[in-house]
């Protein structure tokens, strides 16, 4: 059984800290071994039971199971059939999901919010007139089960020109490093859109994303890495201009 944390940098992050690009070396959380057939004859109609106690190694933490682009965290089981004289051994290897239960009940967090020209980050800088407009709503907490649908509310106040769309971007944000420094980078989970075509000002839209599984894990905040979950709150306007509000997520289980 082999549990490892994978780092890896982004091309344009190489250059900056070659040093710890060099020594990138995957984190042992679990490696145990056990042998479960010593008597060297093997029955193909016997099954041989084995277990292992799911624990992490002295002095390292235990993480969730998680796909990411530059940090990966992942847990394995193989089999190997050591055969002396006929060949090469027979190995089988297959990943299995951990889960790590919180003990503390998460409290909701609840946030407002007003989406406007003054205070949304602006995506297209082609164009610097953006219209008139006005967004409120609520997220129904920033602080998350993962296993719960992520939810809240958007209403359109007014607007001056008609909308293309409103969506919603789940964004990851993963940051490897060490003592010669830290590469974050963000990148885009799922993209879900939430209107489609012109609002009718008034109309109060949900909010609704579920987690993808292996994709998401509670936010990890460890010495060489950290995984760091936000969503984006995009309106598009029909000739390509966009406006974004950024929300930082906590992700527990």
């Amino acid at each position: 059984m082999l549990g490892t944390v994978t780092l890896q940098l982004s091309s344009r992050s190489v250059g900056l800290f070659e040093a710890f690009y060099n020594s990138l070396k995957p984190i042992t959380i679990v490696d145990y071994n056990t042998t479960i057939e010593k008597t060297g004859k093997i029955d193909n109609t016997k099954e041989y039971p084995f277990e292992f106690e799911l624990k992490s190694l002295e002095d390292q933490e235990f993480y969730e199971t998680y796909h990411g682009v530059y940090v990966n965290i992942m847990y394995t089981l193989k089999a190997e059939l050591i055969r002396k004289f006929i060949g090469k051994n027979l190995m089988k290897q297959l990943e299995f999901i951990v889960e790590k239960p919180s003990l503390e009940k998460s409290e909701l967090i609840e946030e407002k919010f007003v989406i406007s020209p003054e205070n949304t980050e602006i995506a297209s800088k082609r164009l610097k007139d953006f219209p008139d407009f006005a967004v409120e709503g609520f997220l129904k907490s920033v602080k998350c089960s993962i296993s719960l649908p992520f939810e809240g509310q958007i209403l359109l106040k007014h607007c001056s020109e008609p909308i293309k769309c409103i969506e919603l971007q789940l964004i990851r944000a993963e940051t490897c490093g060490c003592a010669d420094g830290f590469a974050k980078e963000a990148t885009e989970i799922q993209n879900i859109q939430i209107t489609d075509g012109d609002i009718t000002p008034g109309i109060k839209v949900p909010i609704f994303m579920i987690f993808p599984r292996l994709f998401t894990c509670p936010t990890v905040a460890a010495r060489t890495f950290k995984v760091d979950f936000e969503v984006n709150i995009v309106l598009m306007f029909p000739d390509g201009r966009l406006v974004s509000k950024k929300f930082p997520l906590i992700l527990v289980r």
